[in-house]
Formats: structure tokens, C-alpha cells, sequence
């Protein structure tokens, strides 16, 4: 089912959403008439399950919470069966405290047949119990957990507990468990977990690791640097033209002066306005297809509702932002040599390589390997709620085991499967084509169109490389288990990065030329790219979203033709822009209000995810899903994804482009012409490589 699967696939590719994948799978299959109607009896009977426990456990013993014959009680043992004694106490004497324990319990879901299957009950409610006991001197703190119930058909359903802190997951899950078979008269599988400790929390705060006392104080530093700086900026100095260096590399006026800068084309012919406007587009189409994955993974109360979505033409836009990425791809390779070309003419043949790898990966890491700080010591101790800790432990144990790779840019091939920010395949991805530029450069340098056929026919390989594997080896983009092959994989998605490196050849030798089209040939042009991005946007609708499966074939063209055909009909977007063929596209495209958020767009790709991400797992209620929902949910997550890219923009990359500048200034005259952007010419030259990583985002 086709249509279904590839909106699972933008799911898969995060690697947060395998449980919800499962439920909507399941609803995808059940036909709630045939719901077996006495299980569904049974569970309506756990509707108060708080009520159910704590008047079934009112006279608790040790053989409640220890099955007879397994082990002897242990100290932690006969504390949680105190506090739970102590509890029921206070429940039968009515105190606040004890209620709102029990009050903060989940019930069985609303709406369980509409796709309801999570309760989250009051997590703040049960967290915030903190009551101490004058006779014994105890102290009971309320400990929230999930709980899975009895499932009704295929569906798994979880609702919140709340127990006493000194009970273990193993203690409430021999309760529950207790508790389940009186209620529904069935026998639970022994090898099933109810409760699991990894979903536990309570209010008490794990203290700082090292890597979070490096990493705020690494911060810290930076903002004292930077407000030093500023406040000289501002009262101390003069003269702009004469600042000290060092406090125009760290001036937070210097730089957001050049964010802010316009820069007109017509005083810069290298300049390609229209490459703002794709760039920001693309960036905004990435934000929002991440929105509509982490929202489809929320604890939302109609999963049903996502199945006509599939089936609908707009969930194309969607399921297809992964187009968005070949989007960035045509922009790099085509930023690459545009800027490289200019530099080996000067320089009369002459690159240097290492410097060049140098320059980039200087410019791309900082922003990396904070971010990877921030994910795997920070962001757990800035987030509670009820699926919040779960979360942020599978980020931190995925980049404590693969930080290393992805600092080297190797994680798409060396550990796909565990990627640290799941989004950073992208770079690797990019770094390693990288490499490859500078022997493709001199290439085209030296022989010129011979160079321009050997990439073509390349190119061209490596599309029948990715058709022969899925065709052969069955390979598919419908399979979480393939996604490392066919889409993480560089040899895969070489194509539009060689497309864009050819055609900016092509505008390199034809730099300060004119072509005059007739009106036809616009006009064919226009209607050729439209269908190139229709066909590759709606090929599969609505065959796909029906839920016809497609034959390997088939799908192996789809796939391999559209990373050809969407990069070519950018390849007419650009240049009927730049020509003056583009009409009302060059209009907007062009606009200059683009470009503060173009020089932002590598900020905002690295920590958009974070911000959507926090916002997705620090939900205390269920939330409903609609279209109009995720746009009201995109813009705010899209608003703060860019306050943050501005303020890691001034903290971190304007200053490591500075340093660059400064200490290395041949890079700019035999390497690339443009680093992350010298606080004084920070937008010279729009096409400058300054722009082409920050166009880096993913599905």
C-alpha cells in the first residue's frame, strides 16, 4: 500500500516514530465491526482503573506485591509496600495529597475505536505529589508511569499510572498485572511488560554530567565573549572602519548588520537572486513535512484520520518533501563550481585541495558538534512531560554511541541505523560529494566539454546503479529496512548534485552572455519544467494512495527518473530567472527579503528539529490532527526555529567564519573565495559556497 507507505517512510527516516507507525499499520487493518465486542466489555471495566487498584489492594500484603514462591522480600520490597499501605490510609481519610495521586491516573482511552490509544492522565499532577508523613517521617513522592492494558484487537493500549516513588517497575507491574486478571478473567503472558521502567519519571533531577558542564560552559563563554565584544562595539569604538579585529569577528552588531545586509545584483553580476527564494522555500517545505512526521507520532486522539489523509492529493505535498532534498543537492553542486571556477581562472589552474576541505569542514562542525552537545546533555534536563523522557534518552544513547561518525562525516554508510540528529545524514551525504569537487573542477578547467560528457555519463551510471538495485536486489523506498541503501547511501543521490555542478558550469562559461528565446520556446520551457515537477510530485496519485501496491519496476523508475527530472526543472527555474524569463517566479524568488533567512538557512536546518521536537515531546495532553492543526503548529515551531538559528547564527557561525577569514586568508584566494562569511563582506557574492551548506535540510 503504497500511498500509506510513504508516509511512514518521512516517519522512518527520523527514527522516532516505529510504536505510532505500528497503530496506524493496525488501524490501517482492522475493521472495527469485527472488534471482538466481550474484550471490549472487558476493558470498559478498567475505564476507573485507579478506582479498580486501590480498592482492590485496601488491605496490601507482601504477597501482592511478591508472587509466593519467586523470591524474599528486599528492603526496597517492603518500602513501596509501606507507601502504598500509607496511601490507601490516606485515601480512606480523604487527604488531598492521596487524591490527586490517584486523580492524575489515566483512564482507559476516549475514543478508542476513533484511533485514541494513549491516556496521559495528569503528569504534573502525580510528579508534584511530595507529601511528608508525621508519624514515620517518610516522604512519598508521586512516580509516573505507562502502563499498557489489554489491547482490543490489534490496537496496543497505554494509559498513565501513578505510584509512590519507592515502587519499581517490576512492583507495579506484579500489581497491575493482579489487578488485570481479577478484572477481565484472563491470563496475561508472563513474558509481556506492563510497565516499563524507561517510561518511569518523577520529580527529582538527575545532577549535571561532565558533557553538560562542558557544554554550558562552553555557551557561557561564548556569550561573555560576545557580550564583551558587543558593549565595545557600542560605546567604545568610533570608528567602524578601524574596530579591532577580534571585535568584528564576536560584535553581535557587526554581524546581524551583514545578516541583514541586502545585496543588489545589479552592483554583483555573480549574484543568483532566485537561489534565496528556492533555498528558503525548500528550508520552509522541510520544516513543515517534519511538522506533519512529529505530529503523526503525538499522542493524538484520531489516528483514524490519517488514513484518508494519505489517500488525499494534498498529503503529496507531503509524503514528496523529500524532493526538497534534491532541491539542496542541485544548490550545492551548483554553488560549488560556480565559486570554484572563478577561484582556479585566478589562480591560473592552481586549487589547494586540503585547504579547501579545510575551509568546509571548519565552517560546517562547530554548528555541528555543539549541536551534538546540546542533544545528548542539555536537552533532557530542559524538557519534562509524559513522553518527553524516552525521547531524549534515545537521542542521547544514539549520539553517545555514533557522535564520533557523524563529527567525520561517515554516519550514512557506518551507522545509518543510529544516526546522532537523525537529520545529519544529509551532511555526510554532501561532504563526501564534496570531495569529489575539487578533481571534477580541474576536470572541467582543463578539458571543458570532454570533462562535461565523462559527468554526464556518470551521472548516468549511477541512476542505473540505484535502478539495478532495486530492481535486482528488490531494494525499496517503501522499506525502513532500505533506507540506508537507497536513500542515505551517496552513490544514490549523486544525480541532482551532478545536474546542479554541470549546469553551473554551463553559467561559469557563459558568464556575462544574454540569450534571447522567443515566446515559444519560454512558453515550452515554462510547461516543461511544471510537468517535470507535477509528474514527479503526483506520479504516483492516485494509484499509491489507494493502497495498490506497486511493482518493483515500477517504483524503480519512479524513483531513479525523479531525481533526474526534478533537478532539471530547477535547472529552467534558475535560468529563465537569471535570463529574465522568469516572470512572476523571479518576482518572488528574487525578492531581497529572502536573503536574511537564506544566510540563516544552515542554522535553522541544524536546530529547527530540536525546537519541533520539544515542542512534540512536552505535550501533556492528546492532540487532534488536521491539516489546519499542523499549520497552526508549524508556524510557531517555525518562528522559534529561526529566533534560535539567529542566535546560534551570531554566537557561532558568523565568529568561526570570522576566525577563518583571519587566519586563514589564502584559503579565499586559492581554495574557496568564501568561507562562512567574514564579518565585513559576510553577502558579497550571493553564490559564494557561504550559502550553499546552510541550503543543507532533510525528510
Amino acid at each position: 500500500m503504497v500511498g500509506s507507505h510513504l508516509t511512514l517512510v518521512l516517519l522512518c527516516i527520523l527514527g522516532i516514530a516505529s510504536a505510532r507507525i505500528e497503530d496506524v499499520k493496525q488501524l490501517r487493518d482492522i475493521n472495527v465491526e469485527e472488534i471482538n465486542t466481550d474484550n471490549y466489555q472487558r476493558m470498559m471495566k478498567m475505564r476507573h482503573l485507579a478506582i479498580e487498584f486501590f480498592d482492590y489492594y485496601e488491605n496490601i500484603t507482601a504477597t501482592d506485591l511478591i508472587l509466593p514462591g519467586t523470591r524474599l522480600p528486599n528492603l526496597q520490597d517492603l518500602q513501596c509496600l509501606a507507601e502504598v499501605a500509607q496511601l490507601t490510609q490516606a485515601l480512606q481519610s480523604g487527604s488531598l495529597w492521596a487524591l490527586r495521586m490517584i486523580d492524575s491516573w489515566g483512564r482507559l482511552p476516549a475514543g478508542l475505536l476513533y484511533g485514541n490509544t494513549r491516556d496521559l492522565g495528569n503528569f504534573d499532577e502525580c510528579i508534584r505529589v511530595n507529601q511528608e508523613i508525621a508519624l514515620t517521617g517518610q516522604t512519598i513522592r508521586g512516580k509516573y508511569c505507562f502502563a499498557n492494558l489489554v489491547s482490543v484487537s490489534l490496537l496496543r493500549v497505554r494509559t498513565a499510572v501513578c505510584f509512590p516513588s519507592a515502587c519499581t517497575a517490576d512492583h507495579m507491574d506484579t500489581l497491575l498485572r493482579q489487578l488485570y486478571q481479577r478484572l477481565l478473567n484472563i491470563e496475561l503472558n508472563a513474558n509481556s511488560r506492563l510497565v516499563d521502567e524507561s517510561t518511569c519519571q518523577t520529580s527529582e533531577k538527575e545532577p549535571l554530567d561532565g558533557l553538560a558542564i562542558f557544554t554550558v560552559t562552553l555557551i557561557g563563554v561564548l556569550l561573555g565573549i560576545l557580550l564583551l565584544c558587543t558593549l565595545y562595539d557600542y560605546f567604545l569604538c568610533e570608528d567602524q572602519k578601524n574596530m579591532p579585529v577580534i571585535v568584528k569577528i564576536f560584535s553581535a552588531r557587526v554581524n546581524s548588520r551583514e545578516l541583514f545586509r541586502i545585496v543588489d545584483s545589479k552592483t554583483n553580476p555573480n549574484v543568483i537572486d532566485c537561489l534565496h527564494g528556492i533555498r528558503c522555500m525548500s528550508l520552509i517545505w522541510v520544516v513543515f513535512g517534519h511538522d506533519y512526521a512529529l505530529v503523526a507520532v503525538g499522542p493524538n486522539i484520531n489516528i483514524v484520520d490519517f488514513l484518508p489523509w494519505m489517500k488525499s492529493a494534498f498529503s503529496m505535498f507531503i509524503v514528496h518533501g523529500l524532493f526538497a532534498v534534491d532541491t539542496f543537492f542541485f544548490l550545492s553542486g551548483l554553488l560549488v563550481v560556480l565559486v570554484a571556477m572563478r577561484a582556479v581562472e585566478k589562480s591560473k589552474g592552481r586549487i589547494n585541495v586540503p585547504l579547501m576541505y579545510l575551509h568546509r569542514y571548519l565552517r560546517l562542525t562547530p554548528m555541528v558538534g555543539l549541536a551534538i552537545c546540546a542533544y545528548m546533555s542539555i536537552l533532557p534536563i530542559l524538557g519534562t512531560g509524559p513522553l518527553f523522557k524516552s525521547f531524549a534518552a534515545t537521542n542521547s544513547n544514539s549520539c553517545e554511541e555514533t557522535w564520533f561518525w557523524t563529527l567525520l562525516y561517515l554516519q550514512n554508510y557506518v551507522v545509518p541505523e543510529k544516526l546522532c540528529l537523525e537529520h545529519s545524514w544529509y551532511l555526510s551525504v554532501d561532504m563526501q560529494m564534496y570531495l569529489f569537487a575539487p578533481f571534477l573542477i580541474m576536470a572541467l578547467y582543463k578539458w571543458g566539454k570532454k570533462a562535461v560528457a565523462v559527468i554526464v555519463v556518470l551521472t548516468l551510471l549511477l541512476a542505473g546503479c540505484l535502478f539495478s538495485m532495486m530492481v535486482i536486489k528488490g531494494y525499496s523506498i517503501n522499506s525502513a529496512n532500505h533506507m540506508d541503501k537507497i536513500y542515505f547511501a551517496t552513490h544514490t543521490r549523486a544525480s541532482p548534485w551532478a545536474i546542479g555542478l554541470l549546469f553551473g558550469y554551463f553559467l561559469h562559461v557563459n558568464r556575462g552572455k544574454s540569450f534571447k528565446l522567443n515566446q515559444l520556446t519560454v512558453w515550452a520551457g515554462w510547461i516543461s519544467c511544471l510537468a517535470l515537477i507535477f509528474s514527479s510530485l503526483f506520479g504516483l496519485y492516485p494509484y499509491a494512495a489507494n493502497g495498490y501496491s506497486l511493482p518493483i519496476l515500477n517504483e524503480a523508475f519512479y524513483v531513479t527518473l525523479t531525481r533526474i527530472s526534478w533537478p532539471m526543472a530547477l535547472v529552467w527555474v534558475v535560468f529563465a530567472c537569471k535570463y529574465g524569463y522568469g516572470g512572476l517566479a523571479n518576482s518572488f524568488l528574487s525578492s531581497p527579503l529572502w536573503q536574511p533567512l537564506s544566510k540563516l538557512s544552515y542554522s535553522a536546518y541544524i536546530w529547527h528539529i530540536l525546537i519541533e521536537q520539544f515542542n512534540t515531546y512536552t505535550s501533556r495532553t492528546n492532540t487532534y490532527f488536521s491539516d489546519y492543526q499542523v499549520m497552526l503548529r508549524f508556524w510557531s515551531d517555525f518562528g522559534f526555529s529561526v529566533l534560535l538559528a539567529y542566535g546560534m547564527y551570531i554566537l557561532v557561525e558568523a565568529p568561526t567564519g570570522g576566525l577563518q577569514t583571519w587566519l586563514l586568508p589564502s584559503g579565499k584566494s586559492k581554495a574557496k573565495p568564501k568561507t562562512l562569511a567574514a564579518p565585513s563582506k559576510a553577502n558579497e557574492e550571493a553564490s559564494a559556497p557561504e550559502l550553499e551548506p546552510k541550503a543543507v535540510t532533510v525528510t
